[in-house]
């Protein structure tokens, strides 16, 4: 098989919040309090391989923001390995760390926040571009004025400031910025999700022919189910901040394994169950300071076994290229 572009080798993302001189006081005197330690992603391995396009689902809180952030370079893993064609970071040179870095861009939840109120459309999109070489200065409007059109932005808004503009066009204007510095792969961490639904259409048709143009891969970041059976060809889902089922989109749809996957695509609106009585997956998602013991899922799962309880299922091949973390595959 050929190299992945994006390699994810058993990542986990620890956030550690140190005792106060109170509880360190606490400590000294004997109480039971130590560091809190939020585990975010918890030894996560996947691949994602040159034009493809991954969907990763979970619930708020599973750690797939987390995951996108290291895969983007903006978070440093805890442990593990993220490599880009092959090659892990550490392996690099400056040179090629600067290249890495420039090929693998995000695009976040909010356009708003991402963007600087203080920067016209221009500079949001230009700067990176003209600092890092990749246009002169004398070519620099020609180019953003190629870019902006690619994205379905007028020419002439690069004078204005973000707060001009509507929550599509800021969404472009974040497009526009990933793609100015000529990226291979695409984080988007729930690009879509602050849009109303024609919106949302819009944008992601613009996502699917900026693949097909530029040859564009995608970590595409989700809680939405629909949207990500739209646009993914393979699709992982996360829950709490381990992988539970991994395969085809196609597959996924069709046959879900994991009860967590079951109970997600339970809550997605079909025409053929319109007067099915939707309900959320029952409880809540434990809290990633003290997850649960084995099985992350054994407290909302209805079919939880006493296995599930102790031991920790490992992700394994149940069919060609669907993998799923569940005991239920082994009990019998």
């Amino acid at each position: 098989m050929s190299v992945p572009l994006i390699a994810i080798d058993r990542v986990s993302k620890r956030f550690v919040k140190p005792l106060d001189l109170a509880g360190k006081i606490a400590a000294r005197l004997g109480a039971d309090v130590h560091d809190e330690v939020v585990h975010a992603v918890d030894d996560v391995s996947f691949s994602v391989f040159e034009g493809e396009v991954v969907g990763l689902v979970g619930e708020s809180g599973c750690g797939k923001s987390t995951l996108g952030r290291m895969v983007a370079g903006i978070l440093e893993p805890s442990g593990g390995t993220i490599r880009y064609r092959g090659k892990a970071r550490a392996q690099m040179s400056a040179e090629e760390a600067k290249r890495a870095a420039l090929k693998v861009q995000m695009i976040f939840q909010d356009p708003f926040a991402s963007l600087n109120p203080r920067m016209r459309v221009a500079g949001i999109v230009g700067e990176a571009a003209l600092v890092h070489g990749i246009v002169s200065r004398e070519g620099l409007d020609a180019y953003l004025d190629e870019v902006l059109r690619r994205c379905g932005l007028d020419a002439s808004y690069k004078r204005r400031y973000p707060h001009q503009f509507s929550g599509g066009q800021r969404s472009r204007i974040g497009i526009a910025r990933a793609l100015a510095v000529k990226p291979e792969f695409m984080v988007c961490d729930e690009a879509v999700a602050a849009l109303d639904v024609s919106i949302q259409a819009q944008i992601l048709n613009l996502f699917m022919e900026l693949r097909a143009s530029l040859g564009l891969t995608y970590l595409f970041i989700s809680h939405d189910l629909g949207v990500v059976e739209h646009l993914s060809d393979r699709v992982v889902i996360m829950y709490l901040g381990r992988v539970v089922e991994s395969a085809s989109a196609e597959e996924i749809f069709r046959r879900p394994n994991h009860p967590y996957t079951q109970a997600l695509l339970l809550q997605v609106p079909r025409l053929e169950s319109r007067k099915t009585q939707f309900q959320p997956v029952k409880g809540e998602i434990p809290s990633p300071l003290e997850p649960p013991s084995g099985c992350h899922f054994h407290p909302r799962c209805p079919h939880a076994l006493a296995r599930c309880r102790a031991e920790e299922p490992a992700l394994r091949e149940i069919a060609p290229g669907h993998l799923s973390a569940c005991h239920l595959n082994s009990s019998s």
